[in-house]
């Protein structure tokens, strides 16, 4: 095996010696999504450099940062392509449910596709803390995972042909849409990933360009820093701290090891 596979399942804690089926992908799933933090540090620091396999490596395998989902899915990509998956990445657009549609920044959405035995998968790991930890199919299936519900159903409108779906444990009560994304528009190329980068940095528009945000799953909920907030959520229960800059600091090394 090469040096991303090995420092990639090292990062994430799966063995080294395991070959990955299909049926372990949801393990493979639930273990990025507790190792990895999604985060936007470097977009904040305003540092910038192009979405390639080695600043990837460098950045979440041998640094231990996290990253958006345009970095967090594409070493995600370059892992089970490696490991004998038939995959493609997609864009997506956003649902801004404050506004009732859909953003209009444009596809800033980076996601995987997977097909196994003929039937297509979404795999995600890179939207905050609402990942289903399992591959889904492009069927309306609904999947249930400890994080909530999840499905992908096909788009009956709006600028995608399939939406994603979910309904998160002990935060929504109704089902919401995540995003949409166009299954046909598949690419491989990681420099699509840097349009996606450049959006999400330069767009007026853009919620990660503003402030800083780190959030990941645990065992038992997630947590979810800011400039100006510490927030756990522990087996459906919320506490939430108010902090300065010095208390930031302490809980990025303490709760993402950054």
């Amino acid at each position: 095996m090469n040096e991303l596979n090995n420092l990639f399942r090292q990062r994430i804690g799966f063995p080294e010696h395991i070959t990955i089926t299909f049926d372990q992908l949801t393990k493979v799933l639930e273990r990025t999504a507790l190792s990895l933090p999604f985060e936007n540090l470097r977009v904040i620091a305003g540092e910038r450099e192009n979405v390639t396999r080695d600043y990837l490596l460098n950045k979440i395998v041998v640094n231990k940062e996290g990253g958006l989902c345009y970095e967090l899915n594409a070493i995600l990509y370059l892992f089970l392509l490696e490991n004998g998956f038939d995959v493609r990445l997609t864009r997506g657009i956003v649902f801004n449910h404050g506004a009732g549609t859909y953003f209009t920044l444009g596809k800033t959405h980076v996601v995987i596709l997977l097909n196994h035995e003929g039937i297509t998968y979404l795999v995600d790991t890179g939207f905050g803390g609402n990942l289903a930890l399992s591959p889904l199919p492009l069927t309306g299936e609904i999947i249930i995972s400890s994080n909530g519900g999840f499905s992908v159903k096909p788009a009956s409108d709006g600028p995608g042909d399939y939406t994603f779906e979910l309904k998160l444990h002990h935060k929504d009560t109704e089902w919401r849409i995540g995003y949409t994304f166009d299954s046909k528009a598949t690419f491989t190329d990681l420099d699509e990933c840097n349009d996606a980068q450049s959006i999400v940095i330069e767009h007026p528009e853009s919620t990660f360009n503003k402030h800083p945000l780190v959030t990941k799953l645990t065992e038992r909920g997630n947590v979810t820093l800011t400039d100006r907030t510490f927030t756990q959520w522990v087996e459906g229960k919320v506490t939430k701290e108010e902090i300065d800059a010095v208390r930031f600091k302490e809980l990025l090394r303490l709760h993402f090891g950054m």
